[in-house]
């Protein structure tokens, strides 16, 4: 049956006000109706709240791009493996979060509403379940890996490597959900720091956040010999997105890990390209990797490594990293791939487009809605 558009979006004005109600609601009679399921989520909620509405909103906004929410959707399902979602779960979300949205909105919800979510809803979970079993026939849910590697670089900052006991199939550039056993059920992405290699293993730089239960479970109770969990790869941030010979990589802090990456990745290919990597720190001692960036700049030959420092009271030159790319008068003619928090992001992309960077040319996994958020459970 197909979706009702217009009427979604008609609803969707009357459900964003009162969005995060929604939420709460939504998972109270989830958990009441079906207790069996609180077993599948975290401890903590909120972020899981945060993460239902902004892929219902990308849901919403994307009814009309077909095949694009099917590769959403698809993703999702792929990702929501790992927490034994089954195909019987669905129905139940559905009609708790229907649910939801007719209590929280009160009068203004309309008969037609529920006609158009249901049928909205069937779509999703058709999707997802379709997605789901095609990639239980060849793929596992989780790959359980073991901690060969255990290196604090600083107090903040820990580089983990792990070796898969199957093969993980991902590509330079992409990321895995983390699960440790200190916090069961809570997952957590990082980007892989290397590109795939004949030993399965896979490196992860990881920054302690503060009060962040999965970094620092990694870097203060993690131990070679410990297991860990990984999700399925994600992400689109690859190398072969680039068009031209010339490539500038841009990071802020561990944003540094796919680039690196992508640039031992570039040594496979019969040209490899140029490469301009700018590493952004706060503080020299902050460049954690410099030692294996400098190894990989002598074995590559065809890369640039730079690091910009923004703010260290003992170096009197201190620049961002979009800064250093113009004081080092970096021809902006090529690929640029940009990596590190959201805010760097955004506000580096902004400084690249008034440079004159075409959009097309610019390469980001922000908005990680290229990091699906999924409908009933994610990292």
């Amino acid at each position: 049956m197909p979706v009702d558009i217009a009427v979604i979006r008609q609803s969707w004005n009357v459900v964003a006000p009162v969005a995060d109600r929604i939420g709460v609601h939504f998972y109270a009679k989830l958990f009441a109706d079906h207790p069996q399921l609180r077993e599948m989520f975290p401890p903590a909620m909120n972020a899981q709240r945060d993460r239902l509405l902004h892929a219902l909103t990308q849901v919403v906004l994307n009814l009309e791009d077909g095949p694009g929410l099917t590769e959403y959707l698809g993703q999702l399902a792929r990702d929501h493996r790992k927490y034994g979602v089954l195909p019987e779960h669905y129905p139940a979300v559905g009609r708790c979060l229907v649910h939801a949205m007719r209590a929280e909105v009160g009068p203004a919800w309309r008969a037609v509403y529920d006609a158009a979510w249901i049928d909205a809803y069937r779509f999703v979970a058709d999707v997802m379940v379709h997605a789901a079993e095609q990639e239980a026939a060849h793929t596992p849910a989780v790959w359980p890996a073991v901690v060969v590697g255990h290196e604090m670089r600083g107090r903040e900052l820990v580089v983990v490597t792990v070796e898969p006991r199957e093969r993980y199939p991902y590509r330079a550039g992409q990321y895995a959900t983390l699960q440790t056993p200190v916090w069961p059920k809570v997952w957590r992405q990082y980007s892989i720091a290397n590109a795939p290699r004949p030993d399965n293993r896979l490196t992860f730089h990881v920054r302690v956040v503060p009060g962040g239960w999965v970094s620092t479970a990694l870097a203060h109770h993690t131990r070679p010999g410990d297991t860990v969990l990984l999700g399925p790869p994600r992400g689109a941030m690859l190398l072969d997105r680039a068009s031209t010979r010339h490539l500038v990589f841009i990071a802020g802090g561990t944003g540094l890990a796919p680039l690196k990456a992508m640039v031992e990745e570039s040594m496979w290919l019969p040209e490899r390209p140029n490469i301009d990597l700018f590493h952004g720190v706060r503080r020299h001692t902050d460049a954690y990797d410099l030692p294996d960036l400098m190894a990989l700049r002598s074995a590559h030959r065809r890369l640039r490594v730079v690091k910009a420092v923004s703010d260290d009271p003992a170096d009197p030159r201190r620049e961002r990293v979009i800064d250093a790319v113009q004081n080092h008068r970096v021809t902006l003619d090529g690929d640029v791939y940009v990596c590190g928090s959201p805010d760097m992001v955004r506000v580096t992309v902004g400084q690249l487009r008034g440079l004159g960077v075409p959009p097309r040319m610019i390469h980001t996994e922000y908005d990680p809605g290229g990091a699906a958020a999924p409908l009933v459970h994610t990292a």
